[in-house]
């Protein structure tokens, strides 16, 4: 298999899911299912979640089916009979599936989103699902952390280096841009998804140069955009006078320098400093970038200091979320064959059936509580499952991705005090209607 073609490929799969396959196609298993994805718990350090990777989920399902090259990689493997490989070449996605918009903050226990279809269908897709939702939601929910922590700072996403692998980096600049971050350094994401590109300069432009002068020249000649300077190189505070010189001579000339990046030592003592200096020398209007180990303590610390900071780039820990990398997140099967089902697991039971979501809001406009229920049964408040395809077909044309920043940002406003801080919360309250609470008992019974 060509290295370009596995990201398409059914394959990228687990083993797991095609042993049960096969068992369903033996035993005949095609009666419609019901599976449903949502975190079990929220890491202790975050207050709410933001959903992202829906379109890549519905892309997914859309395309989904086996190439000839597949077909032969199984064929290979001999475990899988020649009648059931043959049902495979015609397999494809006929399901139905309900999802909350992408932006959307959301909480524990609630599903995001719900696939109908015949098992075998409903079954498959569940590891690239649960794949392509986690990572895009858990950098959306630190994504969005940072936006809250540091509001009208351009932040721009500077991780690509550090993230886990080509699809990573370019997720999570997407992801970081629907939760509010103003562009990203990845320039593929351009042309991919429309996300505006912003760049600096590195260390090794400076240190190539016999002096720091030379390379701040060379380079704001070279460059058609926003020349940004890199000032931190040798002494950040004689950095900052050579381009208080620089600037004056540049301007005769038509060439404005935008910005100057700190990538190191205090941001906080050393932005007061710069700006003193840039201030004193006639350059008001050139800002300060910093960058270097940022995360949302640290923006809410340059925050609360007062820092003179117009804007962020943040790496590493947004792009493998560092302090919580993972969520206990799960795609579960709710229904088969028109009976509820639940999985009673110590510490993993699930809510049966099909369910909605109602979210209700204070006279101020906030957030104040959800309501998970069975589907159908009537409750106060807005739902928030909605459907977004049928028979293997998106419904309507996806958001664009700034609409989806939208619905983020507005998501991110409508939270209380309390969950957009940075500090653990007390719960907040995800109320069971009792509607789901006799279900539940009469499945328990059911199956007893």
């Amino acid at each position: 298999m060509d290295w370009l073609d596995w990201q398409k490929s059914v394959l990228l799969t687990d083993l797991y899911q095609l042993t049960m396959l096969q068992g369903y196609f033996e035993r005949g298993m095609e009666d419609e299912a019901v599976f449903e994805f949502f975190v079990r718990r929220q890491p202790e350090q975050r207050n709410f979640l933001l959903a992202a990777g829906l379109e890549q989920v519905l892309d997914y399902l859309e395309s989904l089916a086996f190439s000839a090259t597949d077909i032969a990689c199984l064929d290979d493997t001999g475990l899988f009979s020649a009648a059931f490989l043959d049902y495979l070449r015609g397999l494809r996605f006929r399901g139905s599936v309900e999802a909350m918009p992408e932006g959307t903050v959301f909480f524990a226990d609630e599903p995001v989103l719900r696939v109908v279809g015949p098992l075998p269908q409903a079954q498959l897709v569940e590891s690239r699902l649960i794949n392509l939702l986690h990572f895009q939601t858990l950098v959306a929910s630190k994504a969005a952390r940072c936006a809250l922590a540091a509001p009208d700072k351009l932040l721009v996403d500077f991780g690509m280096r550090r993230s886990h692998g080509a699809e990573a980096a370019v997720f999570a600049a997407r992801a970081s841009y629907l939760a509010g971050f103003g562009g990203t350094a990845t320039v593929v994401a351009k042309p991919l998804y429309g996300i505006p590109i912003f760049g600096t300069m590195a260390h090794s432009f400076i240190e190539s140069h016999d002096s720091e002068p030379a390379a701040f020249e060379s380079f704001a000649r070279a460059h058609h955009g926003a020349v940004v300077l890199l000032i931190d190189t040798y002494d950040t505070e004689r950095g900052a006078r050579r381009v208080v010189e620089l600037a004056a001579r540049l301007a005769d000339e038509g060439i404005r320098i935008h910005s100057v990046r700190l990538d190191s030592g205090d941001p906080a003592v050393l932005s007061k400093s710069v700006r003193r200096i840039l201030d004193q020398g006639g350059c008001e209007d050139i800002g300060i970038f910093a960058s270097g180990g940022l995360d949302e303590y640290e923006l809410s610390r340059l925050h609360r200091l007062g820092a003179p900071i117009d804007g962020y780039g943040i790496g590493t820990s947004v792009d493998v979320s560092a302090d919580a990398p993972s969520l206990d997140c799960v795609y579960k099967i709710q229904e088969y064959a028109g009976r509820a089902r639940r999985k009673r697991s110590t510490g993993k039971a699930t809510w049966p059936g099909r369910k909605q979501v109602f979210r209700l809001y204070d006279d101020d406009g906030r957030l104040s509580r959800d309501i998970l229920t069975i589907q159908g049964d009537s409750q106060p408040g807005r739902p928030l499952l909605e459907p977004v395809m049928r028979d293997g077909r998106r419904l309507a044309p996806s958001p664009s991705l700034d609409q989806v920043r939208a619905t983020a940002a507005a998501g991110l406003e409508q939270l209380p005090a309390s969950l957009r801080s940075l500090e653990a919360a007390a719960g907040f309250t995800v109320e069971v209607a009792g509607a789901l609470k006799e279900l539940a008992a009469s499945v328990d019974k059911a199956f007893r």
